[in-house]
């Protein structure tokens, strides 16, 4: 009790360092700039850059493996040459113009080359992360002056986590509604403000951190220990090389004659931990997948909660509410209940299982997939042909196709699918006797199903046919093409949807078609010549053919369903985001304790950037299977992941019965323990939040 009363004596005669509040603004900033950016990014490669679902996914774990390889190089530089507060300030400068670029090159009317100039933004976004991530935590305890204000540390890391965690949920929510709430320079969504609100906060990040500049406490660069290890690494291999067969109790203990004990040992154990490293990339070459492929998954569901539209990115704000949530529960009542019957008892066990709690949300993803499958659209092929067509009257035709003899009502429509090589002709007959009015009633003649194609035939004594739009779109909205008839053969017919910037215009023919513009679901009301006809309703993931009918005394319009919209709610993500967010619980935040608690103090930055390492491993594994195509469905990948992520975790369970536990205390830490202490002033284990700052919330 009088050490307790004498330890509280000594804190208050040190005062709190105001610097505390401007490092806290810059990372609750930074924060929301880069998962901001982040959360529409993959949307933004596969929609505006026009990248297809394998290679827009490859670019976004690309950019995701480089965001967690630069800070090894950032972590060098700070702590050899720069300093910590510089190399923070001018890679926020970097990582500030990267953003902007990537605003910039959003702008299409510009007519600067998108994919060049936001690539290029990426990489300086990626190599800004890269001289922050390592920086800002360590920056921040730096400020502390220690043992006196070991508990005001313990606190600042908690504000730490916060502060991470409030920027990525309040940017997952609203960027996506910056994306789709506003139309831009013509377009029905808005990329560029998307992209532009984290560039200005990434722009006032670097000025609030820059302000706060007279309160730091600034240590100057001392080496680095990575570069440390990494030589006495190659001494000892050379030495063995040359050492003429003398053997040696370990292969590191070839370096002693240039290197002291205490850095050999250290090595030494860092070593037997990186060994139980290896299986761990492929936990995040799934989790990672929640910003690209569940993010396209999500695009082809339908995400109406009322008159709520819950967008595809806009879902990822899931995962990052759940951890937040989880982390107390898991922490507090599932592991001790748990202990007790020796249950999730140790690190190791807790990150086996929650490697398999992924795997099962694979399984969770390719069962979804599976039930998707059957709502999407038949898309002509080799060996196959679609024919539709359409009655563009206010009357009923009747139509003999092929054997099949029907009666088709005023703007109705009629499809087949083929199975053909090459093309095939199919006879047809109409009478158009029932539309009243002059002119000539019957025509036959031949249609034409063509190989991997879906053609549209209106019907007319000589028929008007186009090859058809049947696809969903790849950002998920809908779809809509005018097919107009007008009887006034000499005027332009104008069709415009009110609340956007876009007008369908026919020309002076009797049967004429649009090209298919995009728009965001909803209700629109149709306008016709200026004049309003009816409103309409499209929804998402739906092919429509708007059809209007044009006469001297009247217009009509209905709308026709090409492809059906999307009909599996989104909801049914929630299972496998909720599974997956408890198993990076599990994993990525004992993860990180284990990494933090299984090394000496002079090492615990080497396997801290080890840790990342294994991010940026997971996100190539994402890379070279997304390049190498193995599977044409979906959910057969999603099957992959899940199998050898059981498969991995099985291969650690047995690594980690061979494991010992270390148990360094304080006074080990040495030179690290201004910030990074393994118990706290009761005792307590205190866990560093690099979980939600190392991994996609």
């Amino acid at each position: 009790m009088v050490l307790e009363a004498k330890e509280k004596d000594k804190e208050k005669t040190v005062p709190y360092p105001k610097a505390i509040f401007v490092i806290i603004g810059t990372e609750f900033c930074e924060r929301f700039s880069f998962y901001g950016m982040r959360i529409i990014l993959a949307l933004y490669i596969k929609n505006k850059l026009n990248f297809d679902d394998d290679a827009s996914t490859i670019i976004f774990h690309a950019f995701s493996m480089l965001v967690f390889t630069f800070p090894i190089l950032g972590a060098i530089i700070a702590d050899s040459i720069l300093g910590k507060f510089r190399t923070i300030f001018y890679f926020c400068i970097i990582y500030s113009l990267g953003q902007i670029l990537l605003s910039v090159s959003a702008i299409s009317v510009i007519g600067l080359p998108m994919r060049e100039f936001s690539m290029m933004g990426l990489l300086l976004i990626a190599i800004g992360t890269g001289g922050i991530k390592p920086c800002v935590s360590a920056f921040g305890g730096e400020q502390f002056l220690l043992p006196q204000q070991q508990r005001h540390i313990t606190t600042f890391f908690s504000i730490f986590c916060l502060s991470i965690s409030a920027g990525s949920t309040i940017s997952a929510f609203m960027t996506p509604q910056l994306r789709t709430g506003v139309q831009c320079f013509g377009d029905q969504d808005c990329y560029p403000l998307a992209f532009l609100v984290p560039a200005v906060l990434m722009v006032t990040a670097t000025v609030i951190f820059f302000a706060g500049k007279p309160l730091y406490r600034m240590e100057q660069p001392e080496g680095n220990v990575a570069l440390n290890v990494v030589r006495c690494i190659s001494c000892a291999i050379w030495n063995k090389g040359i050492s003429g067969g003398i053997r040696r109790d370990h292969w590191l203990d070839y370096a002693d004659d240039k290197y002291d004990a205490k850095l050999i040992f250290d090595i030494k154990e860092v070593l037997s931990v990186l060994k139980l490293f290896i299986p761990l990339p492929l936990f995040f070459a799934l989790v990672d997948q929640q910003g690209s492929r569940w993010t396209f998954q999500a695009t082809r569901m339908d995400g109406a909660i009322g008159n709520y539209l819950v967008t595809a990115d806009q879902i990822q704000i899931v995962p990052a509410i759940s951890v937040i949530i989880l982390i107390p529960i898991i922490d507090r009542c599932i592991y001790p209940l748990f202990g007790k019957i020796r249950c999730l008892d140790t690190q190791l066990k807790r990150i086996i299982t929650g490697g398999v709690m992924a795997a099962v949300a694979f399984v969770i993803s390719g069962l979804l997939e599976l039930k998707l499958e059957t709502t999407y659209p038949l898309v002509p092929r080799s060996g196959a042909a679609q024919v539709r067509i359409f009655n563009p009257r206010d009357c009923q035709v009747s139509v003999v196709v092929g054997n099949e003899s029907l009666v088709m009502a005023p703007f109705g429509i009629f499809e087949r699918n083929f199975d053909t090589r090459g093309n095939q002709s199919i006879f047809y007959n109409i009478d158009l006797s029932a539309c009243g009015g002059g002119g000539v009633k019957r025509g036959e003649g031949f249609l034409m199903a063509v190989e991997g194609q879906a053609r549209s035939y209106v019907l007319a004594t000589t028929p008007f046919f186009y090859e058809d739009f049947v696809n969903k779109t790849t950002s998920g909205n809908p779809a809509i093409r005018v097919l107009n008839y007008n009887e006034i053969k000499s005027k332009v017919t104008r069709v415009e949807l009110s609340g956007v910037n876009y007008v369908f215009e026919t020309g002076g023919s009797r049967i004429d078609v649009t090209p298919v513009g995009e728009f965001s679901p909803g209700t629109y009301r149709v306008i016709v010549n200026g004049k309003f006809v009816e409103s309409i309703v499209v929804k998402i993931g739906g092919v429509y053919t708007l059809q209007t009918h044009v006469t001297d005394n009247s217009t009509k319009i209905s709308l026709t369903t090409v492809t059906p919209p999307n009909s599996v709610h989104i909801a049914w993500l929630l299972p496998q985001y909720i599974v997956i967010s408890i198993s990076e619980v599990l994993f990525s935040v004992t993860g990180l304790e284990f990494a933090f608690t299984q090394a000496p103090g002079t090492m615990k930055s080497i396997l801290q950037a080890s840790w990342l390492l294994t991010i940026a491993f997971g996100n190539l594994i994402v890379v070279v299977v997304a390049k190498a195509r193995l599977f044409e469905r979906q959910a057969s990948e999603f099957f992959m992941f899940a199998g050898l992520m059981a498969v991995d975790m099985l291969v650690l369970a047995i690594m980690g019965k061979f494991y010992r536990y270390r148990n360094y205390d304080a006074q080990s830490i040495g030179s690290d323990e201004s910030l990074q202490v393994i118990r706290g002033p009761d005792g307590e284990s205190i866990r560093l939040c690099g979980f939600d700052d190392e991994t996609n919330p």
